[in-house]
């Protein structure tokens, strides 16, 4: 498998950023779309796995599969433009704003989020064929975890709250590795197997993934999980969300950049 030495992966890292703030606004939206969908996908995978073996560790194996086909097309999540797109500032990259990387974070959230909640909708509507039954096995799985990461952390107060904090900045840590995953080799196997391991680590260990999160509450909201959408926002979403842009930023982004930019060939200029 082709490697890439830190030095060149972190210059492709810096050039990535840069080329998603540059993004049309059609562009950015579209392919947060897509992204938001086939992880939400993933999401019902792993879940779907785990109720019908019996096993966890069976739904953390395969969820990976989601990341890896969304990054190999070239869609994007929220924890992966955290990490990348401040690195295109930092590096002082001609015409890059705070305020071009905040549209950027803004465009994608609110892809990724349309895009996760079309699944939730769909899928919803075949556990319920059409919300006239009750939800099957694995939806009223789904609804149970809405109601665990919500009410769950509430009845902790702040320490509940910093608590699912502190799982979305330990999870964006583990995905935005996997982010680099995706750029350290020029094979698709490279790719996948760089990818696979972080993603793995961090459903296996439940940490909280804001985007997996616009499905997962949503869905269980639709199909009878007894928590409210203030309690999935408030509980859930907002704190994953600023976790997940610590964890990236501070654990993936910069490490990597403080520490081999320096080493990292030249970019040519035109």
């Amino acid at each position: 498998m082709a490697y890439l030495a830190p030095s060149e992966f972190v210059t492709l890292m810096v050039d990535t950023g840069e080329s998603k703030i540059r993004m049309s606004m059609r562009d950015t939206l579209i392919r947060a779309y897509m992204a938001g969908a086939i992880l939400a996908l993933a999401a019902v995978f792993a879940v779907s796995a785990s109720v019908t073996s019996g096993s966890a560790l069976i739904g953390a194996l395969l969820f990976p599969v989601g990341v890896c086909m969304l990054y190999l097309l070239g869609f994007d999540l929220l924890t992966g433009v955290f990490m990348l797109t401040p690195l295109a500032w930092l590096d002082k990259r001609p015409g890059v704003t705070v305020q071009g990387i905040l549209r950027n974070w803004g465009l994608v959230f609110v892809g990724n989020f349309l895009g996760a909640l079309t699944v939730a909708a769909m899928m919803a509507f075949i556990f319920t064929y059409g919300f006239s039954v009750a939800p099957n096995e694995i939806g009223q799985k789904i609804g149970h975890i809405g109601e665990a990461r919500t009410l769950g952390y509430a009845k902790y107060g702040l320490m509940g709250w910093l608590t699912i904090f502190l799982r979305g900045v330990l999870c964006n840590w583990m995905v935005s590795t996997g982010v680099v995953g995706a750029m350290i080799s020029t094979t698709v196997s490279g790719k996948v197997i760089a990818m696979w391991m972080p993603i793995m680590l961090f459903y296996a260990m439940g940490f909280e993934h804001s985007v997996v999160n616009m499905f997962l509450f949503p869905s269980g909201l639709m199909m009878g999980g007894q928590f409210s959408i203030l309690d999935y926002f408030l509980w859930n979403e907002i704190p994953v969300v600023l976790g997940n842009l610590l964890g990236g930023i501070a654990f993936t982004g910069l490490t990597l950049y403080t520490t081999h930019a320096r080493t990292a060939p030249k970019r040519k200029l035109a």
